[in-house]
């Protein structure tokens, strides 16, 4: 968090101006909102709360692109609000599946482990590919921060998918499925204090360095 209060607006706002970087927001964009569809019809015929979980992970990534070609541009303030929104999100999908593991431990679930680690070598990939486009943008404003930690995130998260497809096969149970979906709801809580924190101290300095009445 080093970089955050001092550092002037001026610079982030030609870098989101960039072609190059709107134009890895759109394949981003479009990448995630197709690896939802693949793996929400995944997870639910796979019984896997991981795919499920990833699959929303997805979801919301697609979103927070669409939030940040929105933003892209607009003042060093506008960027950090937006950032909060994806704050929330992250914490909202984070509980969510939290709950929803919890919900798997009580109920019956009978995850399909060759359909977990199909699936999730395909989202790693994904992920890996979008992570490496936005590396060089890792340490702009919270706008662009919070991209490069979705994407992170999502990469962690395929590999514990794949852990848990290879537990559920070694196993015979459904309980490695449960523990990775938690681990990547424990994922999108930590990414979410990260951006959270940033933007509010990116705001602090917006509000410190505006003009008077």
């Amino acid at each position: 968090m080093g970089k955050s209060c001092c550092q002037t607006p001026e610079p982030d706002l030609m870098a989101h101006n960039d072609p190059h970087w709107r134009t890895i927001l759109w394949i981003a964009l479009v990448a995630n909102a197709a690896m939802f569809l693949v793996e929400i019809a995944a997870g639910i015929a796979a019984d896997s709360r991981a795919l499920q979980a990833d699959a929303l992970d997805f979801f919301g990534d697609a979103a927070n692109y669409a939030i940040s070609l929105g933003v892209a541009g607009m003042a060093l303030a506008w960027r950090a609000r937006a950032a909060l929104i994806k704050a929330a999100t992250m914490l909202g999908f984070g509980l969510w599946v939290i709950g929803y593991a919890i919900y798997g431990f009580f109920g019956v679930a009978d995850p399909e482990a060759q359909t977990m680690g199909l699936i999730g070598s395909l989202a790693l990939l994904v992920n890996v590919a979008v992570a490496l486009l936005l590396f060089r943008y890792r340490t702009g404003d919270t706008n662009m921060q919070s991209v490069w930690i979705c994407s992170r995130n999502d990469a962690i998260g395929n590999l514990a998918v794949l852990a848990g497809a290879l537990g559920v096969f070694g196993t015979g149970r459904a309980w490695p499925d449960l523990l990775v979906a938690s681990i990547m709801a424990g994922l999108a809580i930590w990414g979410s204090v990260e951006v959270f924190g940033k933007a509010r101290e990116e705001l602090a300095y917006t509000g410190r360095t505006a003009p008077g009445p």
